[in-house]
């Protein structure tokens, strides 16, 4: 039985040494991705296009590797679901995404290419009107402010270098705000290249060690509770289903809008979402297996930690500090994707009309959205599900049918009618978590209170005429 470490002196110097190789390797592509824009541009001052979506130049590789990186911030959260209900967490932070990633390649992709827009909010405001922009963003504010990733970055750092979580928090917010403000969404893209491949080997790695060591399935099985292996988890089903409507956030995502406003072209949307699909499934596959023997072997470690302190002691020296590499990898990766979104969508989408450079005032703001994300950390009180519940609920239920009805049926939804649906599902989940209610009611999750109330507005006040966004794309 391993045991779970508590200090740093069980790295040796080589694993120091490959860990900050990775660390400069990623520095070094930010670096380099800002100076191949200079060469190109001369001394002529970054344009907001070129700061907020790399001038729409995003090719097929470095969008399977942008949008692959973004998407596992929360490391330390998989592996808490994992290591406390098993496979489930494979179906619910897998599974449900899969077929969400699909419905977008095939059925959105196209339609987001249309607009030709800046960010989400600003997609909104061309299919719905300025109103119903100012409430997309909001919602967008909150819900990518990355308080699961300034969270998971205090724990590496206090696991790895012993610092306190939030002085961690702090001072990794602040090393990512630095670059990711310099250099804008280019630098965030060539970092995530790095922070690609690093990620990817290192959890590999631990599922072929472990599997070398200790055995496979038939050692899972027997090392671990039956109902680790039910697509569940002990879980209701009804509990279970929220996190596919969460998936279904991907539909209205605004990192995947991001990279989707900013790729060279439709079918560079289109193949980079079907190849990042699979790259998904079998990171997903790596990391749940990686967290089942960490369960297995350290039943009695800290649930979110386990996968971590299992790994490196899993590792020769070397690939040890690889593996930490990757770890830090899958968290910068993650957040400094986050953090520059959510401040575009306060310097741009929400307070554009106060500021003359825009990229300034969302260099500024990248710093405010930090100081934001490590407060509310607090408020969750370091709960990686409540925090992806809480914020995915009201973003999904808010935003996600009445911009998939924009897409069907173009210019039947009024920017007043947009505003008041979004505004009632929030006003409807906010009141169902405190209102008594009778027991029956007591297993419907707030979530599905707030869709159907915005669904029940949108189907009845519906415009019968054409409007604002058909006339857009009649154009």
């Amino acid at each position: 039985m391993l045991n779970e470490l508590k200090t740093v002196s069980y790295f040796h110097a080589a694993d120091w040494w490959v860990f900050f190789a990775v660390l400069a390797a990623t520095a070094a592509a930010a670096v380099y991705g800002n100076r191949r824009l200079k060469k190109k541009q001369g001394e002529k001052p970054m344009s907001v296009l070129d700061y907020l979506l790399m001038g729409r130049q995003l090719t097929l590789p470095l969008f399977v590797a942008t949008l692959v990186a973004t998407w596992y911030g929360g490391i330390f959260g998989v592996n808490e679901i994992t290591f406390n209900y098993g496979i489930y967490n494979f179906v619910t932070q897998g599974v449900f995404w899969y077929v969400a990633y699909l419905i977008f390649a095939f059925f959105i992709a196209d339609k987001v290419a249309k607009y030709q827009s800046l960010t989400l909010p600003d997609l909104t405001n061309r299919m719905f009107g300025p109103k119903s922009a100012k409430v997309a963003a909001l919602f967008t504010f909150f819900y990518i402010t990355p308080v699961a990733y300034v969270l998971s970055l205090g724990m590496f750092l206090h696991m790895v270098f012993g610092i306190g979580i939030l002085p961690g928090m702090a001072l990794g917010t602040l090393f990512t705000g630095l670059y990711s403000a310099w250099g804008g969404f280019r630098s965030v893209v060539f970092s995530d290249l790095v922070q690609f491949f690093v990620m990817c080997s290192a959890v590999l790695l631990v599922v072929v060690f472990s599997v070398g060591t200790f055995g496979g399935l038939g050692f899972l099985k027997a090392n671990l509770p039956a109902s680790h292996f039910t697509l569940t988890g002990g879980n209701s089903w009804m509990n279970t289903l929220i996190w596919g409507f969460i998936a279904l956030s991907t539909l209205i995502d605004p990192s995947f809008y991001q990279r989707c406003f900013a790729a060279k072209s439709p079918s560079v949307v289109k193949k980079g979402v079907l190849i990042s699909t699979f790259i998904w499934f079998c990171f997903d596959l790596c990391t749940t297996a990686g967290s089942l023997y960490a369960r297995a072997l350290l039943p009695q470690a800290e649930p979110g930690q386990a996968y971590f302190f299992y790994s490196i002691q899993l590792l020769p020296i070397g690939l040890r500090g690889f593996f930490v590499a990757g770890v830090l990898a899958i968290i910068l990766s993650t957040l400094n994707s986050f953090l520059f979104i959510a401040s575009n969508t306060l310097s741009f989408d929400l307070l554009r009309n106060r500021f003359k450079n825009i990229v300034l005032s969302n260099r500024i703001s990248i710093f405010a959205v930090g100081l934001l994300a490590i407060a509310m950390a607090h408020m969750f009180h370091g709960s990686f599900k409540e925090i992806w519940l809480v914020l995915g609920s009201y973003f999904s239920a808010c935003l996600l049918v009445p911009i998939l009805m924009g897409y069907l049926s173009p210019g039947r939804i009024s920017d007043r009618l947009f505003v008041f649906s979004s505004l009632t599902s929030a006003a409807v989940m906010t009141a169902w978590r405190f209102i008594p209610k009778h027991e029956v009611l007591q297993a419907v999750d707030p979530f599905y209170a707030g869709v159907a109330a915005g669904l029940v507005i949108l189907l009845l006040c519906r415009k019968g005429e054409k409007g604002y966004v058909a006339r857009i794309v009649d154009r």
